[in-house]
């Protein structure tokens, strides 16, 4: 089994982030092991998702932790957001981009089909946070980023904050 403890948040401009993301095709230990080491990466940083590219890990996976439900762990494998409703603009960040937030248009409802770590399919809908949630990580799947988002205003303001990421990055 693959040892995931030396993995780390990445952050912009790292390559990495742009990948389009392979399925999972195999559900076994290491998977798992991804999966909470994961989580535990996204729930120190503080988060309340984090994606497999986020970690440098090329897979069509996703974890997430709702806020206000500290027994709820989740892990979307394979996920496929579908069914998008209602539409409403908020502030969002990414671990992969700290210190920048910038508004979202996003879907307000949507269903999400995936897979469990065992393989199970499942199905929800969620709206709000949830949905938001779930359409940030799978961009992050498809080699998206909140910064393929921003609007004319958002780019000036995180202008700064953009370089000084890309200058780390640099060194």
């Amino acid at each position: 089994m693959t040892d995931y403890s030396d993995l780390r948040i990445i952050h912009y401009p790292d390559p990495r982030l742009r990948a389009v993301c392979a399925p999972v095709e195999t559900f076994d230990e290491d998977l798992a092991a991804l999966a909470a080491r994961m989580l535990e990466l996204m729930k120190a940083a503080p988060g309340v998702g984090l994606a497999a590219p986020q970690v440098g890990i090329k897979r069509r996976l996703f974890v997430m932790h709702p806020p206000g439900d500290d027994a709820r762990d989740e892990v979307y494998v394979n996920p496929v957001v579908e069914g998008l409703d209602g539409a409403k603009e908020a502030e969002e960040g990414c671990l992969s981009l700290p210190e920048v937030f910038i508004t979202v248009r996003r879907f307000t409802r949507c269903r999400i089909t995936a897979q469990t770590l065992d393989g199970r399919k499942i199905e929800r809908t969620g709206e709000d946070l949830i949905a938001r949630i779930w359409q940030h990580e799978t961009d992050h799947l498809d080699g998206k980023l909140i910064l393929d988002r921003m609007g004319p205003a958002d780019r000036i303001a995180t202008r700064k904050a953009i370089r000084e990421l890309e200058a780390r990055f640099q060194s």
